[in-house]
Formats: C-alpha cells, structure tokens, sequence
C-alpha cells in the first residue's frame, strides 16, 4: 500500500486519482502511526519550503518519514516534496531540509521567466526502475520557481530552462520528480506506476 502525507500544504486527491489511475491503490493521512505502516510513501506538495517544513514537525510526520527511509523503504517526493528532500533551501530565507540528498534549492536567475510554469522536456541521464518505459524527451508539466542543485550525483532527468536543472533525481531507496506527474499525462502516469512496483 502507498501513503500520501498530508501536512496541509500539498494538492493530494489528484496525486491519490493518478494512482488510481494506473490500477494502485493509495491513501491519504496526517497521521504518523498510519503512514508508518506504508510500505511506499509519497510526499508531495505546493508551497513554500520553511512552511512545509514547520508543518511536517508540528504534525509529528518528520520523525516516521526518517525511519521510512532508514528502513530502505521506497519514498517519491513531487513538487516541493522533492525539495524537501534536499539539505536546505533559501526560499524566503535558508530552511534546513530532510537532507536525504546533499544539496540546496535555490531560485531561477533573473535571465527566465518565474515562475518556470508549463510543460517542458526530460533528458533521461540514467537508467532506473523508476524511469522504465518513460521515454526520451516526453513532455511533462512543471509549477516552480526554485530548483535542486544537487552536490552529489542523484540525477536521474534534466530539463533545459535557460540551462539545465534536475528534474528527476534518486539516492538509493529515496525518489524526487520535480513536475507534477499527475498532470504529466502519459510520461507522468508511467512514472507513478513504476514507483508503486519498485
């Protein structure tokens, strides 16, 4: 079974349809007890950074999220949720984040458009269970106006937006899709289903 956190800053029945979707079964809870008997979780998510962060250690969903990934059990962050999963961010400030991947989330440079908004292309760099049949070049859909700049090699995708940023990223059991793939049609339901059988 997958759990979806819900720590009140994220978009989760439609992320909860797209699993539906490709025939998996996912539940939605804040509840740290429950969520711990996922054997996948995923932490998606709209908003700022510092706030997401306040809001998982104030429901108490920070601690089972760590013995989640020490258990090497598989875990997908979508959006923001993926940033999360990065050392810190300087969103509005400098915000320590999970730290499962080293790195930091900074903004787009002034030279783009931000919000980065709209659907554009991955470049596949390396091969994963998670990337099976997601093919080269796909069109997914993107919202945001920061991006990971990893110091250690977890990309798995790059899109090109003035220069090239990770898209998708994985550290072992530990998984981050920077697009919404639940508004990524093919490409995006591909991902999702692949998650759920890793």
């Amino acid at each position: 079974m997958i759990g979806i956190i819900d720590y009140h800053l994220n978009n989760l029945r439609s992320v909860q349809k797209a699993f539906e979707a490709v025939g998996v079964q996912a539940f939605i809870s804040d509840v740290p007890q429950e969520l711990a008997r996922a054997e996948k979780l995923v932490l998606p998510g709209v908003g700022a950074f510092g706030q997401a962060m306040e809001n998982l250690r104030v429901l108490g969903l920070e601690p089972m999220i760590r013995t989640h990934a020490a258990q090497r059990k598989p875990l997908l962050g979508i959006c923001l949720g993926m940033q999360l999963l990065f050392s810190k961010s300087f969103e509005g400030g400098e915000f320590s984040g999970l730290d499962f991947l080293k790195g930091t989330i900074v903004q787009f440079p002034s030279t783009v458009k931000v919000p980065h908004i709209g659907w554009n292309q991955i470049e596949l760099k390396r091969s994963s269970p998670l990337l099976v049949s997601v093919e080269e070049k796909s069109f997914v859909y993107f919202v945001h106006s920061y991006y990971a700049e990893p110091q250690e090699e977890v990309t798995l995708a790059t899109t090109e937006y003035g220069f090239h940023f990770p898209s998708i990223v994985q550290k072992e059991n530990v998984f981050g899709i920077q697009f919404h793939p639940e508004k990524s049609q093919k490409a995006g339901l591909q991902l999702l289903k692949n998650f759920s059988e890793i």
